[in-house]
């Protein structure tokens, strides 16, 4: 029975995984070997030959999102879910958030800047022309947070203060489909990993620091147990509600209710420089232990063979 991963340009994460999943097997005589796949073309409907994958760069090639979908069709678990993954985005997830009773920012989602390719002016003839952008900024308030309504790893990000540098950065985003987000003033904040929907990883955490610069805390530090309570119960709620088995949530703390900021990050920072050697063990060794438990679950096949059935394929 194999395990495979796949990584991009990441070092210390994947290869600790894969030590650490072979590590185990050959100690509890599991009969599991962990590797990296190795790919050419990919032969349509044919099996992978792994039964659990972990994902960790398909985000970025499509080549390899359409090998994991190809894999599924066929049985295979993939770590996270590839269909979920290219349906998701981070403005859904705000709305889905909030109907699950955690507490979100002020969020609205803003018409393109510029027309996206092949598009035109007829083509945006069911928008509001001229937007009552005071309307809007009087609902999100400022600061506010001007990024990417599908995007990750802070690109495209701008903290605006007010309308003047709103419309700077707005007039930068080209034709990405934006959200305005109101800015936590907050007292303590938050990144945490959920594995497997069950177990959490709560890190102080300070965005304002550059990355590889001291942005995670080594434990959670001096926090209140309702907190950390309430805290883990978002992180648990928002992963099942999202089909999430690796994810990052971040809370910004404002007047003890943790908001939940940012929890799209279904291929999470995991190097050791940057999260630090305490949370990169809690992260490997949980990661090794659910990559083992679904390799050895009965192998599923599709019931039917319809998207749905595939985006709702992972375990609960």
């Amino acid at each position: 029975m194999k395990i495979g991963v796949l990584r991009g340009q990441e070092m210390s994460f994947p290869e600790a995984l894969i030590d650490r999943i072979n590590q185990k097997s050959q100690q509890h005589k599991l009969g599991i070997a962990a590797e990296f796949i190795m790919l050419e073309g990919v032969r349509m409907a044919e099996p992978s030959g792994y039964r659990v994958i972990v994902d960790r760069i398909s985000h970025e090639i499509p080549f390899f999102r359409a090998y994991l979908k190809n894999a599924m069709l066929s049985g295979t678990e993939v770590i996270n879910n590839p269909f979920w993954w290219s349906a998701d985005e981070k403005f859904f997830n705000y709305a889905l958030a909030a109907k699950i009773g955690i507490p979100v920012p002020k969020t609205v989602l803003l018409p393109h800047f510029a027309h996206p390719p092949n598009t035109s002016a007829e083509s945006m003839r069911n928008l509001v022309y001229p937007i009552n952008w005071d309307k809007i900024f009087n609902y999100v308030g400022f600061p506010a947070f001007l990024k990417p309504h599908s995007g990750g790893g802070w690109k495209h990000v701008y903290k605006v203060n007010n309308p003047d540098e709103f419309f700077r950065a707005y007039h930068q985003t080209g034709d990405l489909a934006m959200v305005l987000q109101e800015g936590i003033i907050f007292t303590a904040y938050y990144r945490c990993y959920t594995v497997g929907r069950k177990k959490v990883r709560i890190m102080p955490y300070d965005p304002s620091k550059p990355y590889l610069g001291g942005q995670y805390g080594a434990d959670e530090g001096p926090i209140d147990p309702g907190l950390r309570d309430r805290i883990t119960e978002y992180c648990v709620k928002i992963n099942k509600a999202l089909g999430y088995d690796l994810n990052t949530s971040e809370f910004a703390v404002r007047d003890g209710i943790p908001y939940a900021i940012d929890y799209c990050n279904p291929a999470p920072d995991g190097d050791v420089n940057s999260v630090g050697p305490t949370n990169f063990e809690w992260l490997v060794e949980a990661m090794a232990n659910l990559a083992i438990e679904r390799a050895q679950l009965p192998e599923k096949s599709p019931k039917e063979y319809a998207w749905s059935a595939f985006i709702g394929g992972g375990q609960q």
